[in-house]
């Protein structure tokens, strides 16, 4: 379901039967580390099955390309001193936040199905053409 900058790829099931899959969630945690530090986290669950939900409304075969997982405060102070629309408290470092982009669906159309799923926050990055997606309070920002 995601690709990386790095060329990594993870395409998986990571929940069977109303259960999640241990050793999935740790390949997962792995594949969404903070490339510039390669530090880890657990990753927050209920974000995967965010984006899982929104990626069936869109029915697209086309992997995320994931820009953006866990951050952890070094690189998230990095990326804030130079751009305004990094948050101080950033839900990256928590483990419960991704950015995405999808090269067959626009900024649009990906944040209208994360939307759809009324489960966290929802931003839109038009200009960069990427979608923020969170399990945090259910929001959305961005034009």
């Amino acid at each position: 379901m995601y690709s990386g900058r790095t060329g990594e790829s993870i395409d998986t099931i990571y929940w069977i039967e109303g259960e999640y899959i241990p050793e999935v969630l740790k390949e997962i945690n792995h594949f969404m580390r903070d490339w510039r530090s390669d530090a880890t986290m657990k990753m927050d669950p209920r974000n995967f099955d965010i984006m899982a939900a929104a990626h069936r409304l869109m029915d697209v075969s086309e992997p995320y390309m994931l820009l953006s997982g866990y951050r952890s405060p070094q690189t998230n102070a990095m990326l804030r001193s130079k751009s305004r629309g990094v948050a101080k408290n950033s839900l990256h470092m928590k483990g419960q936040a991704a950015d995405l982009r999808l090269k067959s669906r626009s900024v649009g159309q990906m944040a209208k199905a994360a939307s759809a799923c009324a489960s966290g926050g929802v931003g839109r990055y038009s200009r960069s053409n990427f979608v923020h997606m969170d399990c945090g309070p259910v929001r959305t920002w961005g034009g």
